[in-house]
This record gives structure tokens, sequence and C-alpha cells, in this order.
């Protein structure tokens, strides 16, 4: 059995950086790790906005959280609001964590829906302490040692300077033995014999071999595309918005502890608090909008004074057909691009590598070890894939071109099939590791206005007047929660505060 020595990592910004940190913290040297890049070419940063699943990333490099936050001008993340989606003026929250608590065999929102039909059901977010906190701007982190009381499951994560996490994290990944080479990278070297990737060659003429390549090269994908021709699932008839424009503004007194998403006409607007800045872009479609146009709308919704000029950035969702090649794995934008409408971007980065090195070759490359990366790679993204649409599918909006087409178009037979189910009794399943909860599922099924013809009949077990008041005790325990939160200004200013 012979070992792979040397992993050379193409490319830098957020996949670079917690690709090798990673690396570095989990291999202790037992591998040595290069990181090429260029200061010419720039950072993709259109996502400064994550999932609770990020707090694992913290944990494995072994962070303390406030530093973290402190050194990446950080801010806490409770959910995300769409403000419009399901029609114009519509609002819902999609809140990370639990919701209600299961009564018997059924889950709380089975309950919810005999009431709704009958037109005695309060607001579906007053069942979740992260969705009721949010329009008061409150926060703080689960109290482990109150397991019984709502306080004991909120579910956090974070937004973040997409350029100071890169500082942190190229300075954590030095700090632990990756090299960092300066410079852009030529051309990349094939094997004859096999076509596996030998070495890549600098502009300046120096040529690198390594045993292992990580390509994160961004959209262009230099190694797993340029050279390797690995070919490109294109989603584009399921998600037709191709490009973005982003901003950052002033931080205003309106500092929510959750992300905003706000439709328009022909793609949506994301904002995004942090401490010392506020970020801001527009999603759309280039096939039903111009760009002037584009970035018209968003200037004209900012919440705060214009700090930059707008930063734009053109894309293909979808992704590779094969994230692993040969001897080349495919990290970040370089794998594929799903829109930045559930925060995933940062998640698909810190899943693929932890994915790698659970399945790290040896020398020999084993094509049974790829072969489950690439199985278990391509049912994450199409499955988050899928997740994404259904904001899209499930509208009456029919006031633009653009909702038009979402409306009506067909969807995968994926997400149709959960569609089908949760529409006859609002049923739900988890499918094997997939990423989004049931719980997410439900709140974006409930908020799109996507309501099932039927509930549970499991639910006719309890009397009206039982379900009632099982319901409204959860709403009145999360209200009294809520009271006594403090806001999500006062408590970042205590724990994790960074100059601003």
């Amino acid at each position: 059995m012979k070992h792979i020595k040397r992993i050379l990592i193409a490319g830098g910004g957020s996949a670079g950086w917690m690709t090798a940190a990673l690396l570095a913290r989990l291999f202790q040297g037992l591998y040595e790790v290069i990181l090429v890049e260029s200061e010419e070419i720039g950072i993709i940063g259109v996502g400064e906005a994550t999932i609770p699943a990020i707090k694992k990333y913290v944990e494995l490099l072994g962070l303390d959280e406030n530093e973290f936050m402190v050194r990446t001008q950080a801010s806490f993340k409770l959910g995300i609001q769409f403000n419009n989606w399901s029609s114009p003026g519509s609002s819902y929250i999609h809140g990370f964590g639990v919701i209600g608590q299961d009564l018997e065999w059924l889950r709380c929102h089975q309950y919810w829906l005999k009431l709704h039909a009958e037109g005695r059901a309060e607001d579906f977010s007053k069942y979740s302490i992260n969705t009721a906190a949010c329009p008061s701007n409150k926060f703080m982190r689960a109290r482990p040692d109150m397991a019984d009381s709502p306080i004991g499951h909120i579910a956090h994560a974070f937004h973040f300077d997409a350029a100071l996490f890169v500082q942190f994290l190229t300075a954590y990944a030095q700090e632990r033995g990756v090299r960092r080479r300066e410079g852009k990278i030529g051309a990349v070297n094939l094997r004859a014999e096999d076509g596996f990737v030998e070495s890549i060659t600098m502009e300046d003429g120096e040529t690198i071999a390594a045993d292992f390549f990580v390509d994160c090269t961004g959209l262009r994908g230099l190694i797993i595309e340029q050279a390797l021709r690995t070919g490109y699932e294109d989603w584009r008839h399921w998600l037709p918005c191709d490009r973005a424009v982003a901003v950052p503004c002033e931080r205003t007194g309106n500092f929510t502890p959750y992300t905003k998403s706000t439709a328009h006409g022909a793609g949506w607007q994301w904002r995004i608090p942090l401490q010392h800045r506020t970020g801001n872009g527009h999603v759309y479609s280039s096939q039903y909008i111009d760009d002037a146009e584009a970035e018209r709308i968003l200037l004209a919704n900012l919440d705060g004074e214009q700090r930059a000029d707008p930063f734009r950035v053109s894309f293909r969702t979808g992704k590779r057909k094969k994230l692993w090649n040969k001897n080349c794995v495919a990290i970040g934008l370089s794998s594929g691009f799903l829109e930045p409408l559930e925060s995933t971007s940062i998640h698909l980065i810190q899943s693929a590598a932890i994915r790698l090195v659970r399945l790290l070759p040896d020398a020999g490359f084993d094509p049974s070890g790829i072969a489950e990366f690439n199985r278990q790679s391509d049912f994450e993204y199409e499955r988050i894939r899928d997740f994404i649409i259904l904001h899209y599918k499930a509208t009456t909006r029919n006031d633009t071109p653009f909702w038009d087409y979402c409306r009506t178009m067909e969807v995968p037979a994926t997400l149709q099939r959960k569609m089908d189910l949760w529409m006859a009794n609002g049923r739900i399943f988890r499918e094997d590791e997939e990423l989004f909860a049931e719980e997410s599922w439900i709140q974006v099924f409930i908020g799109q206005g996507m309501i099932p013809h039927g509930h549970d009949p499991l639910v006719a077990i309890k009397s009206d007047a039982q379900i009632a008041q099982y319901l409204g005790n959860i709403a009145a325990v999360i209200d009294k929660c809520v009271s006594v939160m403090p806001t999500h200004a006062d408590y970042v200013a205590k724990t994790c505060p960074a100059e601003r």
C-alpha cells in the first residue's frame, strides 16, 4: 500500500482555505499541503450567510466561537425571512431548529393543519422559538442546561465577512504547515498513460508536482474542467437566474438575527447584516431583466448608504458531472453553482472537504472510493437543488414573465414526489442524509402557501379542545421565552463585539 505524499490545492478563497485549514488540522502534518493562489484573482464573495452546520466546522478546527466572530465581523443567524415569494406582500421565516413539540405519534404541524382548515390557527411562526424571536430582533445561544425549555433548542448559524473569513483561515492553515505559493497557474500537465494530473506549471516557469489535486479555482474549473474535461450538468431550466450584482452598505439600526430574501420581478435580493456593514445583492435572470435595471433595483432598495461600487458575477446553475475525476476533486464553485438562496455555498465547501477526509485515497486511487464520493456529492447537490427550486415553483405570482415561467415549469421527479406527498396529508420524510431536515421543508411548504388538502388521520385521536390547548401552550411558552431574550445587538455587544 503506497500512500500519497503531497496534496496541491489550486486556488484560494473560501473553498481553498477552508479545505487547507481542515486538512492541516486533521492530518497533523501527515501529508504535505501546498496551496497555489494569485492575489490578482479576486474572491467571489456573494454569500456571507451560513447554516448551523458551520458550527461543526468551527468545532473541527478547535476555534473559540466568540473569537471567530470578532475576527470576521460576524453576527448571528436564526433563519431567513422570505418576502414576496408566494405572492407580493407575503412574508414568512424559514427558521433553524425544531418546530413545537411532538404530540404522541405526530408532529406539531399536523395539528396546526387541522386548525388552519377550520380557520382557527395562529401564524405558524409562533410554534418555533427561532421564528418567533426574529420579528423582535431577539437572540441568545441555546442553553444546554435548559433542555426542557425552548431556550434549550435555539439553533443558530452566522453571517460573516467573506474576505475576513479567508484571512482568518489563511493564517490558521499556514500556522499548521500549509505552504502558500503566490502566482498564476499557466498549465496543467497530465500523465500520458492514464490522464491523471501529474503537475502544474506556474506562469513563471516553475513546475510543481503532487499526488492529489484539489481544484478550488472557481467557476472556470481550471483542472476539473479545462484540463480533465469532466463535463457539466446545466440546471438553468429549473433555476433560471444566471447573474448577481452585489454591494455593501452602512449598517443600520435594524440589526436582524436573520438573513432577508426579497423577491423582485426577475429574481431576488439578499440582505445580510454584519457588525461593520450590511451585505446586499440581487440575483436575477438576464433573460428577463437587463444588468442596468437589476442594479437600479438593488441600489434603490438599500437601507443604508452605499459603501462601494457594485460587483457583478455571471454563473450557470448546475454541477460537474463528477466532482472527483481521476486524482482531482473539485470543491467550491469549481464543483458547481447553486444560488445562495438558502445559504448553502459555504456548507457545500465544508461537506466536500469532510467527505474528502473520510474517503482519502492511497496512491492506488481505488475507484470504489471515488465512486462513493461522487454518489454522495450528487445526492447532496440534487436535494439542495430541489429545495431551492421549491421556492420558485410554489408561488401564485403571475405578475411578470419570470414568475409565470417559474410557476408553470416542470420540476425534477424527486421534488415532485415530495410535493405530491405533502399536498395529500402534510407528510414529509427526510431521505438518507439530505441536508435540509423535515422542519425546513415544512416551513417552506407552508410559508409558500402550499397548504395540504388534508392532514394525518391520526389527528382525530385528539379532541378539538385538546389540540387547541396543546398548540396554545406551545405558543405561550415560546412567547414567554422570547420576552426574556436580549436583543441581537445587545447579545453581540456583550459576547463578541468587533471594532467597527
